[in-house]
Parts: C-alpha cells; structure tokens; sequence
C-alpha cells in the first residue's frame, strides 16, 4: 500500500482537491435521508407545521392556552408574540421577527405551551374519557351558572386558580408520562387546528412545505451529481497520469539497462511489469480516489447521522459491521493467496506466447505444434483456475453482503415497528435510519471490495517497484568526461571479466591495441569470448579486472552518450525496427540525407536490392523483419553502421549470413574504410582475416 502513494504522491493537490469534493458529496448523500424523514413526519404527518410553536394564534386560542399556564410563564411568553389585528379573521398574536432564529428561546416557549396544546386536544376531543372529565366538571357547579353555549373552558376559566392548578398538575403528571413524540403530534394537531381558526389554509402550508422540502432534496442531488462526476473526472485524470508516469519511468529505466539487468528481468516480465502491472496500479488508484477515501467519510457521517436519528437502534449497526468483517476475513484467508501468485502466471502466459510466437518457424520445421499447444494449454489453464477462483470468491461475497444488508432492513423495520407502536420513534425516523445504515454497510462493502484487489495490486506495485529501484550497473560516472573526436585507437590493459553471480572469469588478463587504420580480428571457436570481448567496449558489460580506454581514457569514466556515439556496432543477429529500409539506415543518423544513405547501402552492396523491391527505400520493414533473409538484415546492419560514420566500428561476425560474392564486396569496402577507421572484426570464417591487419585468437577465454 505505502508503494500505491509513492507513485500517486506527485499528484498530492489534485487528491488533496477530490477530499473536498468528497466531503461535500458526502454531506448531499447523508442529507437526502434527514429530508425523506422530514417528508413524512412533518410534511404527511405534521401536515407541513415544522414548528412546535404557534407563529400566529387567535387571542381566544391563546387564552385557551393560558388556562394552564402560570402568570410568569404566561409574560414569557407574551414577550415573544405581538399583536396583529389586521391580517387574519380575528385578533391574533404574531411571533416577533427573529424569534424562530432563537433556538434557546424558541425551546423554552415550547416547554410551556407543549403540555397545554396537548390538554387543549385533549379537552376538545370527543373521547369517552374527555366527556366523562367535561360532564364531572359540570356538576360540580350549580345549574345557574350553566348555559347551553358553555364550553369546557368557559368552566375552566370559571374555577378558581388554586383547584385549575392542582387538576392541570394531576393532569400533567400522566402527560409527562407520555413519549416525547406524542406530545409532538397533539402539538401539530393543536396548530394546525389554531391555523385553522384564523382562516389560514393549511393544504397551502403542507403543500408548501413538501415543495420546499422537495426542491432542497432535488439541489443537493443535482449537487451530489454534479461533484460525483467531477471527482470520476478527477480521479480518473490522477489514475491515468500515474499509469502513464510509470510507464515512462519504467521504460527509461529499461532503456539505461546493461545486459546484466536484462539477465535478471526476462522480457516477458518487463512487459507484464509495463503493462498489466501498471494497469493494476492505475485501476486500483481510481478506486481509492474514487471509494476508499469516500468510504470512511461516508461511514463516520453516517454513524453520526444515526446517532441523532435513534441511539436505541444503534446496536444494529455494530452487528451488520461484525458480521460483514467476518465474511471478509474468510474471503481474505482464502483467495489471498492465490493473488500473489496471480501475476506469476500471467508472467509465465506471456513467456510462453512471446516463444511460441518468435520460434514458430524452428517448430513448424520440428514439427513440435502439439508440445507447443500442450505447453501454451497448460499455462493458460493455470492462468485461469487462478482467476476462476477469485472470481468465484468476488461472487460468493457480493450476494453474502446483499443477504446481510436485507436482513439488517428486516431488523431495523422490526425493532422500529416496536418503537413506533410504543411512541418511541417516528415513521420518517426509522426510514431514515434505515437509509443510513444501508449508507454505513455500503461504506464497509466499498473498502471489502477494494481490500480483495488490493493484494492483486499490491503485488503489481511491487514488480514494478523493483524495476524502478533496481541498481544499474552501468552509469555514467559522477565527474564523466566526454569522448571528444580522435583517431579511435581502442586498447585493452590486463582485462579480465565476469558475468555477474558468476564464480569464475570468463575473459583472462586480455591486452592487445587495435589501431586506426588496422582491422583487427579476433577469431576462436563458439564460447570461447569473442563476442564478450566487443560488448566490453560500449560498456554493454563493465570490465571487473583491468582497463580498456579509447584514445587513452578509459571507457567508464567516459559518459555513455559520447563513448557510443563514436561507436557502431554491427551484430551477428541484426535487429531492424518497424519503419522503411531508409529509416533503419538512417537510425544511427536521423538527420542523414537521402544520398547519403544510399552511399551507405552501395558500400554494403544492397542498394540494387533495394531498388528492386517496388517501393524501394520506402519499403516497410513488418515486425520481426521476417520477409527479410539473414543476409539482407545483416547487409542492411553493415549499412548503419557505415552511415553512422564512427572511430570506431565493432563487427561481430558481419557476414555470417553472407554469400562469398556479397562477402567479398563488403570485405573490399572495410579494407577501403580502414584508411582512418578502428575495425575490431570477430569472425569464423578464414576469408575475413585476409584484409585483418592483426589477428587475436581466443581460447577458454585467454588470448593468443
């Protein structure tokens, strides 16, 4: 994981940035639920009335009100409202401007007038209890002070102080008795029905209410949207760009490896490492950007939500969080470790095809189709049982998860049907508690998810990691000096190499000096180091035991741009680019006129070939330059390296692949360039030492 945020650190302030837009995505996802709560409790239930105090009441409500109010109270409470009468049917008292911002005033008014608003319900109700309490307090006054338009509160009214009081404190203590959200709904009742009373039209206020509602539940999703995709944009961007960093700093370091690092690093592996590797980098990059920063937000929030929904239910989310930890450590200790085998695989696949690709035409010669099939077949299917395995893991979790989230839903409706029935919660209140626990479960699921590719790109950010920190052994010196142009008199001084982790020399205390103006040729039998001896000079391999210097300076203090640039190198098996005949001549000297090449291609007697093919130098080289023949590559090599026009030029077996005229012909060209030239010639061929000036002969790794 460390090494996932070392490659996506140069990217610190885009991620810094998609934090915040996560944040606020946040905050719209665990808005929605509050405002759906708010829907149905005070928009269906409460019929739009949000306030549990009356904004304007009829002075004859209020004196209702009053009824079972103390006189002290009574100023509190007049101090809020003021007199309007005007604006409605009858006299009213309207709230003061900013009264509603008061929180702590608000909460205080509400304190008093809750108790009365609900005894206010109770004695206007027609339940038998109500008539029962009406028709007893009517006895107990004599009949003439009854008429027929008295109502319960003209009796009330009619008591003296000290006997209302003990009956509203009697009254008051089964009230107190009552759940909190009782007295919430008699208090709704009570306003909706005070509203009522001065004309106001209460559809207009609920339809008002579940308008404005509404429409801040459409913003904030609109809003959620809106960063949703600006955080996919944004993450996506520092996914891609970290994909494509890599990739550049992995192929310039393969670029600056010596053959030493491509002996530890096979082909096939730097290319799964440069691609399939990478996009396991890049994918899981997105994701983290994407879910696992969003995840624990997401889950923080809501726990808070919850908490200031119903703490009596919190239990529940514990017991959903213990169970799907459960499942993913069971995931985690069986498909973990077939990822860190995963990508070994797909290493071996790619080997296997690169061979099989490469060496088609020595297996149709062999006539080997059906090893090669068993040995592609084998591969691929290990390749799959691995991945058919994890993929069955993700399967089992994902309907596992969806099995505990249903069945934490079927909990919550159960303990909160509990809770409505006993007045201890609202409807609203348990949707919205749901909501948030399915918001909670689907964080936890998010990081589930990830952490089961996590391993998988673990593994990947590993391989490249290696690459990246891997030590090269052939550097340019920290004070370099540079190969200016001289006569390129090319000296070995008691050389003497070794491969690297190898036991024993492979080259013994060589010394010769190959001249300007003299070939020399080193020849001896396959192994014996003559190739060894020229990869020494471009610094291909570093010399463990002596000295080899051109014009005098040694060739590992020299910068590698200025020693090979003064280099070239013809190889036994000539290797040509995709692209034309004229840009594989060309390739040592981009810049290299058109007559220039073709002197280059008459010196390696091809140019007549050439210009029979019918598209002459723009002729199109396919991959592995298979419509080509050995020799035309190798002719077409000697062309480079004659247009490359260097001090020196190493040719390592030139015309291996060559008739006897063709031969001939370029030997006569050597023998001309060798007027100013340095040519270090390794051939097996008798024919090629006529025109050598100095003949080297190798044996088990010593000169002679």
């Amino acid at each position: 994981m460390g090494k996932l945020f070392k490659f996506m650190k140069p990217y610190a302030a885009t991620i810094l940035m998609i934090v915040v837009f996560l944040v606020l995505q946040a905050y719209c996802d665990l808005s929605l639920p509050g405002y759906t709560s708010d829907i149905v409790n005070v928009g269906i239930q409460q019929g739009g009335i949000d306030t549990a105090i009356p904004e304007q009441i009829s002075v004859e409500d209020m004196d209702r009100l009053f009824l079972f109010v103390s006189e002290q109270d009574q100023k509190t409470v007049l101090d809020a409202y003021e007199r309007d009468t005007d604006t409605y049917e009858s006299e009213a008292y309207v709230l003061k401007d900013g009264i509603l911002k008061d929180e702590k005033r608000t909460d205080k008014i509400g304190a008093i007038l809750s108790k009365p608003m609900m005894l206010v319900t109770v004695f206007s109700s027609d339940s038998e209890e109500t008539k029962e309490m009406t028709d007893a307090m009517f006895a107990s006054l004599p009949k003439e002070m009854l008429s027929e338009d008295m109502t319960v509160f003209d009796v009330l009214s009619m008591m003296p102080e000290e006997q209302r009081a003990q009956m509203v404190t009697q009254i008051g203590e089964k009230v107190d008795e009552m759940p909190e959200t009782m007295l919430e709904q008699a208090a709704t009742i009570y306003l909706k029905e005070a509203y009522k009373n001065l004309g106001m039209d209460t559809d207009k206020i609920q339809t008002g209410y579940m308008l404005r509602t509404g429409g801040k539940m459409l913003a904030l999703a609109a809003v959620g949207m809106i960063v949703s995709m600006i955080v996919g944009f944004l993450a996506s961007k520092v996914g891609a760009s970290t994909g494509r960093d890599l990739r550049g700093k992995v192929f310039r370091k393969v670029v600056e490896f010596s053959n030493g690092e491509f002996d530890k690093f096979s082909t096939a592996s730097l290319i799964t490492r440069s691609t399939n590797d990478i996009q396991q980098i890049q994918m899981l990059t997105v994701m983290i950007l994407r879910m696992v920063l969003y995840a624990p937000i997401m889950g923080i929030g809501g726990v808070f939500k919850v908490f200031h929904t119903n703490v009596s239910m919190s239990w529940i989310i514990g017991l959903a969080v213990v169970l799907i930890a459960m499942v993913v450590m069971v995931l985690f200790v069986v498909a973990m470790p077939k990822f860190k085998i995963l990508q070994n695989l797909v290493d071996r696949l790619n080997l296997v095809t690169r061979e099989i690709l490469t060496g088609l035409p020595v297996i149709r010669a062999f006539s080997t189709e059906k090893h090669e099939e068993e040995r592609f077949d084998q591969a691929n299917k290990d390749l799959t049982k691995t991945n058919l395995f994890v993929n069955r893991a993700m399967t089992f979790m994902m309907p596992t998860m969806m099995l505990i989230m249903n069945a934490i839903s079927i909990l919550i409706v159960w303990v909160g049907a509990n809770g409505i029935n006993d007045g201890q919660m609202q409807v609203g209140d348990m949707m919205a508690f749901i909501q948030y626990t399915m918001q909670i479960i689907m964080a936890f699921l998010m990081i589930c998810m990830i952490s089961i590719m996590l391993p998988r790109a673990a593994v990947s950010a590993t391989r490249v990691d290696e690459v990246l920190t891997s030590t090269t052994l052939i550097n340019d010196p920290k004070q370099p000096k540079h190969l200016k142009e001289g006569k390129g008199m090319v000296e070995f001084d008691h050389v003497s190499f070794r491969y690297p982790g190898a036991e024993e020399d492979v080259l013994h205390d060589i010394s010769f000096t190959a001249k300007p103006g003299e070939t020399t040729a080193i020849i001896g039998s396959t192994g014996s180091g003559k190739s060894t001896m020229v990869n020494l000079i471009p610094r291909f391999y570093d010399v463990t035991g002596g000295v080899i210097t051109i014009d005098g300076q040694d060739v590992r203090k020299l910068t590698l741009e200025s020693l090979r640039s003064q280099i070239g190198l013809v190889q036994q098996d000539v290797y040509l680019f995709c692209g034309s005949i004229r840009e594989n001549i060309a390739y040592g000297k981009p810049g290299a006129s058109m007559e220039e090449i073709i002197d280059a291609a008459k010196k390696a007697n091809i140019h007549e070939w050439i210009e029979s093919l019918p598209n002459g130098y723009d002729t199109v080289i396919g991959e592995g330059n298979h419509q080509l023949s050995g020799g035309e590559r190798q002719r077409i090599g000697i062309a480079r390296a004659f247009l490359h026009n260097s001090e020196v030029i190493l040719l390592d077996e030139p015309t291996s692949n060559l008739d006897s005229l063709n031969e001939a012909e370029i030997l006569k060209v050597l023998k001309e360039q060798q007027k100013d030239k340095t040519i270090i010639l390794v051939s097996h061929r008798q024919s090629t030492m006529k025109i050598a000036d100095r003949v080297i002969r190798m044996k088990e790794g010593r000169a002679s």
